[in-house]
C-alpha cells in the first residue's frame, strides 16, 4: 500500500501546503480520501492524475475537504472520463445536489454516483474499510484500512479514537494547533500525546496544520513526546510513505 499526502493544511493557506487530501494505493487501486482546495493540483504533480481517480471518500463536509470536488468532476468530464463517485457521511448526497444546484451545467455530464455511509465496515473501490465517528463540530469519519493505515479526519484527540487507530503501521492525525492555542474540535500536541500514550501504532503523522504550527515543529514533537514515545512525524505535501 501507498499513501501520498497532497494537502496536509487547512482552511488558512500558507502557500506550502494546500488542504486536506491524500491517496490510497493498493494493487491497481486507487481512492482519493477528502479533496480541499490544490487537491486537484497535487494530483497532477504526484504524477496520478485526475483521470486515474474515480472514487472519493469524504470525512466531512468542511469547505477545506471538499473545496475541489466540482473542480475534479469537470475535469474528468472534459478528459473523456465518463464516471465518477462520491462516498461520505450522511449528508453527502444532499451536498453534492446543491453543489450542481449552482453549477447546473455540470449536471449529467458523467455517471455520477453518490453513497453515503454510516460507522462500521464497508467496502469501496476495492478497499474494506472500517469507519469510526470522531469528535469534530460536522459529523465526521475517521477510516481504517485494515492494519495498514489509518486517518482520523477532523477530530479532538479522545480514547475512542486511539484504540480505533490501536494496530495500525501508520496513522495520520489531525494537529492544527500548537499547545498555545485554544481550540475545540481539534487536538493540539499535549492532548493528542495524552491519547496515544501506550498504543501501539508503527508512526504517526501530523497533518492538517494551520500556520499556527509553522516554525514550531519541533515544540510540538517534544509535547507529544511527553507522554507518546513513538515515532511521530510532520507530514508534507507530495510524501509517499509505502506499507507493507
Amino acid at each position: 500500500m501507498r499513501v501520498t499526502f497532497l494537502g496536509t493544511g487547512s482552511a488558512m493557506p500558507t502557500g506550502e501546503r494546500f488542504q486536506a487530501g491524500l491517496l490510497v494505493q493498493d494493487d491497481g487501486r486507487t481512492l482519493l480520501l477528502d479533496c480541499g482546495a490544490g487537491v486537484l493540483q497535487r494530483l497532477q504533480q504526484s504524477g496520478v492524475g485526475y483521470e486515474n481517480v474515480s472514487t472519493v471518500l469524504l470525512t466531512h463536509h468542511h469547505l477545506d475537504h471538499v473545496a475541489d470536488l466540482l473542480p475534479l468532476l469537470k475535469a474528468r468530464w472534459l478528459a473523456g472520463e465518463d464516471h465518477l463517485e462520491i462516498v461520505g457521511p450522511q449528508g453527502t448526497k444532499g451536498l453534492v445536489d446543491d453543489l450542481l444546484s449552482v453549477y447546473d451545467y455540470m449536471q449529467d455530464k458523467v455517471d455520477l454516483q453518490v453513497r453515503e455511509v454510516v460507522p462500521g465496515e464497508f467496502s469501496i473501490a476495492g478497499f474494506d474499510v472500517a469507519a469510526y465517528e470522531t469528535r469534530h463540530s460536522l459529523p465526521c469519519l475517521a477510516y481504517r484500512f485494515d492494519d495498514r493505515f489509518t486517518f482520523s479526519g477532523d477530530s479532538e484527540a479522545f480514547a475512542g479514537l486511539a484504540n480505533f487507530a490501536e494496530g495500525s503501521a501508520i496513522l495520520a492525525h489531525d494537529c492544527s494547533f500548537p499547545d498555545d492555542v485554544d481550540v475545540s474540535n481539534h487536538p493540539t500536541p499535549e492532548t493528542l500525546g495524552r491519547q496515544l500514550d501506550g498504543r501501539d501504532i508503527g508512526r504517526v503523522y501530523l497533518t492538517h496544520l494551520y500556520p499556527h504550527t509553522e516554525g514550531r515543529h519541533e515544540e510540538m514533537l517534544e509535547s507529544i513526546g511527553a507522554h507518546y514515545d513513538g515515532d511521530v512525524r510532520f507530514a508534507e505535501d507530495l510524501t509517499t510513505v509505502s506499507i507493507e
